[in-house]
């Protein structure tokens, strides 16, 4: 292993690194280092560094103090973080360890590198239960509900949603007449197939997709995926209960005016969508303006922006959650929130700079939306928003997120709003 630079380690990104200046408490360490190892974040793993710490200098620049510990102490640290990453982390840990020199010629610095594995490790401190621990910024905490599922979805301990059995439901609660139309949209259904054939065990559509039923090892009995029960089943919201959407309208620019309408639908994910569609499109509408030469025509909204928008709350959204999709229609603005955090690997700042990869919370629904041509299959969809609304003149997205959910604001072209003031004036006595 190269010598570490602690140097170098002060400029990078302090989510990779830890600075425990005294080690008041060795099971911090050891936290850490299983938090690095679960690597939630996917930044390869993390150091430790114990007897040194970052602070500014007079001028305001960082500034690295290496105080260190003394021989005894250094030796004290190491074996017990060694043995309690043996004996109280599962599976077991091996930091790599290195000291280095420090201010006073008396003490050395320790330092525990980290690299992430493959596993979900759990650490037990003291007679607490085990825990998970992930590394959020620049704190190690425990992961609990959305956090622990995405963790143990990462490394292979659980299953995503979409492809896990919805083991309250069998395949007799599939709508085999919606199943087959979805089939033949996507030209996958053959003249000597039943559509019942699709339903057995271990038949997948295509490689990238796992089987719409899977039978349980005991019983045999066919249970749908949660997939399949959001796409075909005869009553989705049964089994999935915040599987819905909510549309509103309010004619004013908040919710304190009387809403116009509100709309609770329920259904198949297809059929939300189809009926979204239909809502969003009436909000939409054409102004003229014969003094514009270059643009007479001016959408409120562009159609494939909303489109985007609706189907991208639609298929990343959490639906272990049960809130429902909202799209709320104003004078001004079209607001689509969808339940749950952003998808593991995708920041705020992705989606505002409109760099996102592609990258799909549920992957399963994913590929049937993309080959039914509802959904990027690219994750091109933040970047269709974005370039469509530009190219009809409307204001850019507006994209939020917090621990519950994620908001897409979709702005009205400002030629509407001029015009309904020049409405408003000329009725003023």
């Amino acid at each position: 292993m190269a010598s570490i630079d602690l140097a170098e380690l002060s400029r990078r990104e302090s989510e990779q690194t830890e600075w425990k200046e005294n080690v008041a408490d060795i099971n911090d360490v050891v936290e850490t280092l299983s938090a690095f190892a679960n690597d939630l974040q996917n930044l390869g793993g993390g150091y430790v560094v114990c007897g040194a710490k970052e602070e500014k200098d007079a001028h305001g620049f960082p500034k690295l103090v290496r105080r260190g510990l003394t021989a005894a102490r250094l030796k004290e640290v190491e074996n017990t973080v060694l043995a309690q990453c043996r004996d109280r982390v599962s599976p077991p840990l091996a930091p790599l360890v290195e000291e280095l020199e420090s201010d006073d010629p008396g003490r050395r610095i320790l330092v525990f590198l980290q690299p992430a594995t493959g596993s979900a490790h759990t650490f037990r401190r003291n007679n607490v239960g085990a825990k998970h621990f992930v590394r959020v910024s620049r704190s190690t905490i425990e992961a609990r509900n959305g956090l622990l599922r995405d963790l143990l979805v990462r490394k292979g301990a659980l299953e995503p949603w979409d492809r896990r059995p919805c083991n309250a439901a069998t395949a007799n609660d599939i709508d085999l007449l919606a199943l087959r139309d979805t089939l033949q949209r996507m030209e996958i259904t053959t003249l000597d197939r039943s559509v019942e054939s699709y339903l057995q065990g271990g038949i997948q559509l295509s490689p990238f997709v796992p089987s719409l039923c899977v039978a349980e090892p005991l019983s045999g009995v066919l249970r749908p995926r949660n997939y399949a029960v959001l796409l075909f089943g005869r009553e989705p919201q049964r089994f999935i209960p915040g599987a819905f959407s909510i549309f509103s309208a309010y004619p004013g620019l908040d919710r304190t005016s009387p809403i116009a309408r509100r709309s609770e639908i329920p259904g198949t994910l297809l059929d939300q969508i189809r009926r979204l569609q239909e809502l969003l499109d009436a909000e939409d509408m054409t102004l003229f303006d014969k003094t514009d030469f270059e643009t007479p025509n001016a959408q409120k909204y562009p159609r494939q922006a909303l489109q985007e928008a609706m189907i991208n709350a639609l298929a990343h959204r959490d639906y272990e959650l049960v809130d429902p999709a909202r799209f709320t229609s104003y004078r001004d603005r079209i607001e689509m929130v969808s339940p749950g955090p952003l998808p593991i690997g995708v920041t705020l700042e992705n989606l505002r700079t409109g760099s996102v990869t592609p990258r799909w919370r549920n992957q399963a629904l994913a590929w049937f939306l993309s080959r039914l041509q509802l959904a990027q299959a690219e994750g091109q969809g933040i970047q269709t928003i974005r370039s469509t609304m530009k190219a009809a003149g409307c204001p850019p997205p507006i994209f939020d997120a917090t621990e519950v959910s994620v908001t897409c604001i979709l702005g009205a072209h400002p030629r509407f709003e001029a015009i309904r003031q020049q409405s408003a004036a000329s009725h003023c006595p």
